[in-house]
């Protein structure tokens, strides 16, 4: 078992570890714990009832959170002509297309958090699948990171977009903030990704839904979240 540090041991004295919380309430906690030398980045963790192997239960998408992350994502965005100069423009870190295939396969490059592309560049980044697909980079139209309309996608991921989706354990991990934006701000920005995942649910799901929701510090204890009380 890994060593527990004294801070650690600290914080597991201010919570119940096995009690689940309302939201509001969690959230409040792991601010409270949340005391490193560096303001630490709080996760929500959801694990759903669902069987993401099959097709019709998978469980994935994108929500802009009103207090955004507190990071701002490095964009890159393949296009050409007008949508490229259109990327550029709408403040797009990097853009490019074949150019950029070559560059990411011969650098083995990642200096960037997010791909957008237009529906016609999907051909040449296919070939980028076994590369950016284990490092869940490769964009997806429910992702809203396929499209058209480019400068709608960048604007909303410079605005704090954060992308939901399931790992082999059906569990979502996804990013909601810092603990510096305190409990009120963390709590509007995890009650906006709840209500997306609660409306993403796939109609063949059966039982219940939300199994777990867990929050919390990048360096602190879990705080269980009570699923049927996620909006207190």
């Amino acid at each position: 078992m890994a060593k527990v540090g004294k801070r650690y041991k600290e914080d597991l004295k201010k919570y119940d570890p096995h009690n689940l919380y309302d939201a509001s309430e969690a959230l409040a906690k792991v601010c409270e714990m949340g005391t490193a030398k560096f303001d630490e980045t709080v996760e929500v963790h959801i694990r759903l009832g669902v069987d993401s192997r099959h097709a019709d239960q998978q469980v994935r998408g994108a929500v802009v959170l009103p207090h955004g992350t507190g990071k701002t994502k490095r964009v890159l965005v393949f296009a050409k002509g007008d949508k490229a100069k259109e990327a550029e423009d709408a403040g797009a870190d990097f853009v490019g297309a074949e150019d950029m295939v070559q560059k990411i396969q011969s650098e083995n490059w990642f200096d960037y958090d997010v791909i957008v592309a237009t529906p016609d560049m999907m051909g040449v980044i296919g070939r980028l699948g076994k590369v950016l697909g284990p490092k869940g980079l490769m964009p997806n139209p429910k992702s809203g990171t396929v499209t058209m309309d480019v400068a709608k996608a960048i604007e909303e991921i410079k605005a704090g977009k954060v992308e939901y989706r399931l790992d082999k354990a059906n569990i979502a991990h996804v990013i909601i903030g810092k603990v510096s934006f305190g409990q009120e701000k963390l709590f509007a920005n995890f009650k906006t990704l709840m209500d997306a995942i609660v409306k993403a649910k796939p109609s063949a799901a059966k039982g219940q839904y939300l199994k777990s929701v867990t929050t919390a510090s990048t360096m602190g204890p879990g705080v269980k979240v009570n699923p049927v009380r996620i909006n207190d």
